[in-house]
């Protein structure tokens, strides 16, 4: 395994162009599942979770073209052999989104055997709002060694269209979202989602399933509108910019008092992030020389005041505050003057990153989904331990800002998200290196 070492304290300096985004990569290949037409994708990021999605849907009949080489990466998927209809389990144990087979594959292949995910340690994330969406469509459903086994209805193997609640405890599901979307896409009749998940990565599904010849409307909104048709055309899709790097690399510029521009930048999908960020006092201003400002694609800057200010911040589903950005701001209020409080609303047990913060001098107390965080004058560098994906983010940018030396071990959770990211860092200026763990 490897591990990050970073020196602290040097200020950053250029420009970086924000990736497509994974979370809405990963349904969105899953969507070639849904069509005997080639399906290209172009700005698919470079990661572990891409590369273990291309595993899976191998193994589910799919024949995959990739060009590392070209400009947007272009990912070219053909399902060619619809016999296939098993997930297994050694692969999809290694991510959550492996999940998102599981509709495409029960609408058109007429059945599906998925093994239950994997993924980060972030607290329970249970499936049951996916299973009950797709009941609703007539599915009959069995778990069996720990798989999902899932059966379309009727001699002709065609899910049938319903009124489906997504809500949950915590709110809607983006991946059950995704699931239950691209399963009513190919059902019979029309499917009415209540509490859709409202996130951009779910729009932009909607967007290329209506490309692909879907039916939808209310993407975007708690209400999905799908009218079943018989089938859907390959089609040709640019995938969104992925607004967690995004707001990782604002949180970086800010940390260290930096100036950087972000190109790609999807603005309007970070409403409630810049809010909080601004309240800080971290300014995002478009870059642009005179032209038209693109919300959804355009360079900014990032500038940070002197002072950091002190705040409250909820996470919450889309459009409130991210969950995928709360360590990354903790780390970042870790330097504030005065307490701030982040309140987890998402995932409760999402505080693994408190305890190596707290190695590096931080002043944190957890009090439940609630942690008041006091700011220090200075972070100190130290051996940490990566526990998750976002978790691993929210503590290189610790490590930027830290006084000495701070190791980061078993950084593959932050290979998951962020393509290469000691390289973007050390473009910028940045004092890190990655090492083979027994060299540390």
């Amino acid at each position: 395994m490897d591990a990050f070492i970073i020196k602290g304290g040097r200020s950053l300096k250029g420009t970086v162009r924000v990736h497509g985004s994974k979370n809405a990569s990963l349904p969105l290949m899953a969507a070639a599942l849904l069509t005997d037409s080639p399906l290209t994708l172009h700005d698919v990021p470079d990661l572990s979770d891409i590369r273990n999605m291309t595993r899976l849907l191998g193994t589910l009949g799919c024949e995959i073209d990739l060009k590392d080489s070209d400009p947007g990466r272009p990912v070219t998927i053909h399902a060619t052999d619809p016999s296939q209809t098993a997930a297994p389990y050694d692969i999809v144990k290694t991510m959550r989104a492996g999940i998102c087979v599981l509709g495409p594959l029960l609408t058109k292949r007429g059945k599906a055997r998925v093994s239950m995910p994997g993924g980060c340690a972030i607290g329970d994330r249970p499936v049951d709002l996916h299973l009950r969406g797709l009941r609703a469509l007539g599915a009959e459903i069995t778990l069996d060694a720990g798989d999902i086994v899932a059966t379309a209805p009727g001699k002709d193997h065609r899910l049938i269209g319903a009124h489906v609640f997504l809500g949950g405890p915590s709110g809607s599901t983006v991946l059950g979202t995704a699931n239950v979307l691209s399963a009513a896409v190919l059902a019979k009749g029309q499917t009415i989602i209540e509490s859709a998940a409202c996130e951009p990565e779910i729009e932009d599904l909607a967007d290329l399933l209506t490309k692909m010849g879907a039916r939808i409307q209310g993407a975007g909104s708690p209400r999905l509108i799908i009218d079943g048709v018989d089938e859907l055309s390959g089609a040709d899709h640019r995938v969104i910019p992925d607004r967690i790097e995004a707001g990782t690399y604002v949180a970086a510029a800010a940390i260290t008092r930096s100036r950087i521009t972000l190109e790609n930048f999807p603005t309007d999908a970070l409403g409630a992030a810049i809010d909080r960020f601004s309240a800080v006092g971290v300014q995002v201003t478009p870059a642009g020389n005179g032209e038209p400002f693109d919300r959804h694609r355009g360079s900014v800057t990032i500038r940070t005041a002197d002072t950091l200010k002190p705040i409250q911040v909820f996470t919450q589903p889309h459009p409130g505050f991210p969950t995928d950005i709360q360590a990354q701001l903790m780390s970042l209020l870790c330097l504030a003057d005065g307490n701030s409080t982040i309140t987890e609303k998402i995932f409760p047990d999402r505080f693994l990153h408190v305890a190596e913060l707290l190695r590096m001098g931080a002043d944190l107390t957890r009090n439940g989904p609630s942690v008041v965080v006091s700011g220090v004058r200075e972070l100190i560098g130290a051996p940490v331990m990566a526990s998750d994906l976002r978790a691993s983010a929210g503590l290189v940018l610790a490590g930027l800002a830290a006084k000495g030396t701070t190791t980061i071990n078993r950084v593959y959770h932050l290979d998951r998200g962020y393509e290469r990211m000691e390289l973007t860092l050390q473009a910028l200026g940045a004092d890190i290196q990655r090492v083979k763990q027994d060299s540390v």
